[in-house]
This record gives structure tokens, C-alpha cells and sequence, in this order.
């Protein structure tokens, strides 16, 4: 049980069917007033678990938020809901508390019903009164009221001002309000959903017998939504004449307040209505419930600021966790190759995002160097680049002809449909011969710096097409020899595209000239053009992610190397 009176109680399923309902014969005996039928619903052994089954009652059963019509097998996780009481159906506990921390609030549809009548859409004319909640701070006039009513609403200021979290703030009211109005049978607070949506999110009914199907005027609703103002009907079978939520409940008189925010923009609705032709409710009864509402709004508007922030606080929990896992997909170091130097650098944009870069040292003395932009970035991008990552240490591992590898990627990408795309750029070099064969995927091509002092881009007229647009592609490839002095440079469109506070992006020729600069020093070159991008956007939001990898044979780390390489004359010895 993860909601209701009995949540937390856990209940293991050993026999052929349990009957679920309020009667005390049932199997499972759920308390929740008029509204959870007698022989609700039942569950029974089907296909090695249980399947689920509505009773024929008058509400409803609903598995995962969905009305169910007929039987229906469970999966592990499965929620089902009867009225406002919620249970999950599985095998560990954790589950439980996990679907009762993500619910959307008591009721949130649990079959109530909020339909637009056939009438116009409009309130009749005939509604005994209304009442503007707009301009008054309390609206309450309590002078004529009975001391009980004085001291149930004193009650509700205090318990409204006591609470922070919005499953805390709802039940109050209406509890509070059952005191006041004693003459109430049903009791709503709905409220918007951040779709615009109304949702009715807690309910309260005084008859334990009542079973009827809760139904709410919709066109009520958005009127005194719209309206701001509070109505009060003494006769709603006159005044809502073609309502079927009145009609079928046989309401007889009914309050209707907005909740409004501090701005005095609506929140919800609360309505309260009574079945009884005598002792209904009074014109007077209409202040009580304003100022009720005033005060629940304003406590609803903090309860869900508060829900906001600490969801937020979780998803940033949750964001950190999956930067800490990004960053174990990608190398922590570079690979240690006698007579080649790396430089390596990524930054997302956000906490996650969809840059990739990887080493994959093969056979034969060959390395994979392999860069790719996720179109995106934040985590659908992120969740995108793991897989890419596996993938492509698959295909690149598996297959020995870099083109054919590629092709393999991008047939596996293209199947998973996820609607993005991929531009890579791989590079597989021969420790032996110091030669790269370059396979393109939609990306730019690297910058090759020469010994000469001049730049080159192999692979522009080479390049397929990016990853996962279509499958059955053909790559093509080339081939570079990296010689003393020179490097090879792979970067994403983070780079060269930053903006500055102008507008300005940082541009593919200046990366060109910091290359050219370096003069073939592979860390320098990386570290002024990281340094130069970072001035460049001072006073900016990063826009999109950053990645570089350059490999080169640096004269200096050559001349390292050969001194390491020279045997000591006591080795000779």
C-alpha cells in the first residue's frame, strides 16, 4: 500500500485470487469511505502472476493511471489505484517507496470525472449569488458565525501556516472545512496541471454509503476560474439544470471558491455541496469559504514552490550522479605511446552532455582515435553518447577495416530510431608506421599541421554521411603519415562556434591560426586554443559541449624518447 490508511503495509500473494474492496469479507479491506465499492475488484492467478479485474464498481479500477475494462495482467511495478488508495504491485519493497514518492498527488485521476456539460458555457443566471475574491485579504465576516465555525477557521489559518508540503495542505482544509460546514456531503480542491489541465488532487465525502461516480461541472470550474469570483447556488438543480455531475449526485446547493496566487492569478478550485433539500447552505456560508480560500491558495502556492524545489534539488542530485557516470565512459587519461604526445579536453554544456571522445588501442600496434557530436546535448544527448560508446568499441574492435567498422555504427545507430544523429570523426593510427587512416562520419575533418609549417584537412572530400540517417551507407577513407613535428587535431562544433557576448562566433580560422602557431607542439596547442575560446565567451553561458583531441609527434617528445631509448654503457657492460 503506498497510499490511504494502511499505506506501508505490505501484503504477499500466495493464493488464487484476493477480492479487494470496503466490505469486511474481502480479502483486502480498503477504508476509504462511500467511494471504494463493496466488492471492488480482484486479483487472481493468470500466466505464472496475477492479473488485476474490475468488480463492476461504481468508480472504477485503474492500473497505471489507465481505467481498465477488463482483465488485466500485472508486471512487476505495476500500479493499481481504487479511489484515492494506491497499491503497487511487485516483488521488492523499494519499488513501493519509489512509485509513493513519484505519485502525482491523492486522487490525481483516480476516476473523478471533470466534464463539460451540454449547457452553455456559462453560469446560469439564476446562481444566488457571487462574490469577488480579488481585493480582499481575508473576505471573511465572522461576526454572525457560530463560535464553532470561528474556531474550526482559526484552526485552518494555523495548520495552513504550519505546512509545507502540498500532500500535507489539501486533506487540512477540507477536514477543516467538514467542521464548518456541517451541512457538506462532498468537499473538491482541484487544481491546474501544468498543462492547463483541471485535476481534481484531494477529495472528502461525510456519507459512508454514497457510491455514486464523482463527477465535476467543468464549465462551473473554468467560470469561477475565469471569473475570480466565489458563487454560491441554493438551488442547483435550477440553477446547473443541465449539469450531469449535478443531476446524477442530486445536489441540491453548493459553494464554489477560486484559489488564487499571490499575483491573484487562479490555482484551482474549492467546491463544497450538500444533498440536503433543508438546513443547505446560506448566503453567509459564502464568506467563510472565501476567506478559506484565500488563505489555502496563497498556502498552495508556497506547498508547491516548495515541491518544485525539492524535485529540483533531486533531478540536480540526479544530474550529478549521471555526470559522474558520463565522465567514466570517457578516458581518463591518454594512451602512453612512445614518440606520440595527446591532448585531450571535454566540457559539457550543461552537467551532461553529448560530445564523445575514446582510445581504443587494436592489434597489429594500431590505435582508434575517435571524436562524434551527439546532435543535442543535455540527457536525452548524454544517454545517446553511452550508447555510441559501446557501440563503437564493438565495430571498431570486431572489424579491422576502419570503413567497414564505420558502416557497422551507423547500421546499429540508424536501427535504434531514436531520431538523432551522430557526425564522427575516427582516426586509425599505425604505432609502427606512424600512419592514420581517417574515416568520416558528417564531422569536420582534422586539422593536419606539417612540418612545413603549412595546414591541411583530410577527409573533406571523403566524408558519408552522419550516424543514424539512414542505414546501408558506404564510408569512404585516407590515409596521412604523421611526421616529426606534425599533429593531427579533432574538435567538435562547441569550438568554433561559441558565441561571444556580440553574437560573434569564436570561427574555424581562428582555430586554423592557433594551430598554424603552435608550430606542431601538441599540449601548447591545445591549451592556447582552449584559453583563447574561454576568453572569447567571458561573460557568457557556455552554449554547447567542448571536446578536442589532438596526437602529434612533437619534436621535443621525439627527442625524449630516443634519449630513453639510448642504452647507459653499464647496460652494454
Amino acid at each position: 500500500m503506498i497510499s490511504g490508511p494502511m499505506m506501508g503495509v505490505r501484503r504477499d500473494l500466495n493464493k488464487s485470487q484476493y477480492v479487494i474492496g470496503r466490505h469486511p469479507e474481502c480479502d483486502v479491506v480498503l477504508e476509504s469511505g462511500a467511494v471504494v465499492s463493496r466488492q471492488h475488484a480482484r486479483l487472481f492467478a493468470r500466466n505464472g502472476g496475477y492479473a488485476c479485474e474490475d468488480l463492476g464498481s461504481r468508480n472504477g479500477t485503474f492500473v497505471n493511471g489507465k481505467l481498465i475494462n477488463g482483465p488485466t495482467q500485472l508486471q512487476d511495478g505495476d500500479t493499481i489505484r481504487i479511489c484515492d488508495i494506491e497499491m503497487s504491485f511487485g516483488d521488492t519493497r523499494e519499488q513501493s517507496a519509489i512509485k509513493a514518492e513519484k505519485g502525482s498527488g491523492k486522487g490525481a485521476g483516480l476516476g473523478v470525472l471533470i466534464e463539460d456539460d451540454e449547457a452553455d458555457e456559462s453560469l446560469a443566471p439564476s446562481v444566488t449569488a457571487k462574490m469577488d475574491v480579488r481585493g480582499s485579504e481575508y473576505g471573511v465576516h465572522v461576526s454572525a458565525s457560530a463560535e464553532a465555525r470561528l474556531s474550526s477557521l482559526l484552526e485552518i489559518m494555523r495548520n495552513l501556516g504550519k505546512t509545507v508540503g502540498i500532500e500535507e495542505v489539501l486533506p487540512k482544509v477540507l477536514d477543516s472545512l467538514f467542521r464548518i460546514f456541517l451541512q457538506a456531503d462532498r468537499g473538491f480542491i482541484v487544481l491546474k496541471d501544468d498543462a492547463g489541465n483541471l485535476v481534481r488532487r484531494w477529495v472528502k465525502t461525510r456519507n459512508a454509503e454514497q457510491e455514486d461516480q464523482v463527477r465535476l461541472s467543468k464549465t462551473v470550474l473554468r467560470e469561477v476560474m475565469k471569473s475570480k469570483q466565489a458563487i454560491i447556488s441554493l438551488d442547483a438543480g435550477g440553477d446547473f439544470s443541465m449539469s450531469e455531475s449535478v443531476a446524477d449526485f442530486k445536489i441540491k446547493s453548493m459553494i464554489v471558491a477560486p484559489l488564487l496566487n499571490f499575483e491573484g492569478e487562479p490555482l484551482g478550485v474549492i467546491q463544497i455541496d450538500s444533498t440536503q433539500t433543508k438546513g443547505g447552505f446560506e448566503a453567509k456560508d459564502l464568506e467563510i469559504l472565501i476567506g478559506v480560500a484565500n488563505q489555502a491558495g496563497i498556502a498552495i502556492e508556497n506547498a508547491q514552490m516548495h515541491d518544485n524545489m525539492i524535485a529540483q534539488k533531486l533531478v540536480e542530485q540526479d544530474l550529478q550522479l549521471a555526470s559522474q557516470v558520463q565522465l567514466a565512459f570517457l578516458p581518463k587519461t591518454a594512451p602512453k605511446v612512445p614518440g606520440l604526445s595527446f591532448y585531450q579536453y571535454y566540457n559539457p554544456a550543461q552537467q551532461i552532455g553529448g560530445d564523445y571522445f575514446d582510445y581504443l588501442e587494436l592489434d597489429n600496434n594500431r590505435l582508434v582515435i575517435a571524436l562524434a557530436d551527439v546532435v543535442g546535448h543535455g540527457v536525452a544527448a548524454a544517454m545517446f553518447m553511452a550508447k555510441l560508446s559501446a557501440e563503437a568499441r564493438f565495430a571498431f574492435a570486431s572489424i579491422s577495416d576502419p570503413r567497414k567498422a564505420m558502416a557497422q555504427l551507423n547500421d546499429r545507430i540508424t536501427a535504434l530510431e531514436a531520431e538523432r544523429f551522430i557526425t564522427m570523426s575516427v582516426i586509425v593510427l599505425d604505432k609502427t608506421t606512424n600512419k592514420a587512416t581517417i574515416v568520416i562520419a558528417g564531422h569536420m575533418p582534422p586539422i593536419h599541421f606539417h612540418a612545413d609549417g603549412s595546414i591541411s584537412e583530410p577527409g573533406e572530400d571523403i566524408a558519408g554521411p552522419p550516424l543514424g540517417i539512414m542505414s546501408d551507407v558506404e564510408f569512404d577513407s585516407c590515409e596521412v603519415t604523421i611526421e616529426p613535428g606534425e599533429c593531427l587535431t579533432m574538435y567538435t562544433d562547441g569550438i568554433f562556434e561559441a558565441p561571444n557576448k556580440a553574437g560573434e562566433q569564436f570561427s574555424i580560422n581562428r582555430v586554423r591560426k592557433i594551430i598554424e602557431d603552435a608550430k606542431g607542439s601538441v599540449v601548447p596547442a591545445g591549451e592556447e586554443l582552449i584559453k583563447s575560446v574561454k576568453e572569447h565567451i567571458v561573460g557568457c553561458e557556455q552554449e554547447d559541449d567542448m571536446c578536442i583531441v589532438i596526437v602529434g609527434r612533437d619534436r621535443e617528445t621525439i627527442q625524449q624518447h630516443s634519449r630513453l631509448a639510448v642504452p647507459h654503457s653499464t647496460d652494454l657492460l
